[in-house]
């Protein structure tokens, strides 16, 4: 496959990615006195906007036309580092917040490994896809194509947390 075959996706994941974005904004605009509040919820924010940020890029990126596969990868994984330093930031705070209050159980720290990875795992998608398309390896494609799902997926999750569950 190249990526010219992948253009219908790349077109549906720009929109869903800009959508989405908007709507982590307003749900954060909406409670953000709240989410202001609760540590590690203002960079679980950041970094679900950041993801969404990346899948309108890989899109776009994925849309330009005659570029070799090694430049599309190349583009995909700078996004994709970028807004790796935003998931492994909020999972530091998460992973601090969670196992070292004391009013929280060892049961809970599976849960903010669980959180951590709903933010780190997408990025590493697109990542490690973009890196296989720099070494010209065509699966690279289904692979970024797979960590843009899991990105509207954790955005979504997450768009649930920052909307709803935060005022629980």
């Amino acid at each position: 496959m190249t990526i010219h075959d992948w253009s219908d996706f790349y077109v549906a994941a720009a929109g869903a990615g800009a959508a989405l974005a908007g709507l982590i904004i307003v749900a954060m605009s909406v409670n953000i006195k709240t989410i202001i509040d609760i540590p590690g919820m203002t960079s679980r924010g950041a970094t679900t906007i950041a993801s969404l940020v990346l899948i309108v890029i890989v899109s776009f990126v994925g849309l330009i036309p005659v570029q070799p596969l090694y430049a599309y990868g190349l583009e995909n994984a700078a996004a994709a580092v970028v807004t790796l330093v935003f998931a492994v930031r909020s999972a530091r705070v998460i992973l601090a917040r969670d196992t070292t209050d004391p009013k929280r159980t060892k049961d809970t720290r599976g849960g903010a490994v669980l959180k951590s990875l709903l933010g780190i795992v997408p990025v590493a998608l697109v990542l490690i896809g973009s890196l296989l398309a720099v070494f010209s390896v065509s699966a690279g494609l289904g692979v970024v194509a797979a960590g843009i799902l899991a990105c509207v997926a954790a955005s979504s999750t997450n768009a649930w947390v920052l909307l709803v569950e935060i005022l629980r």
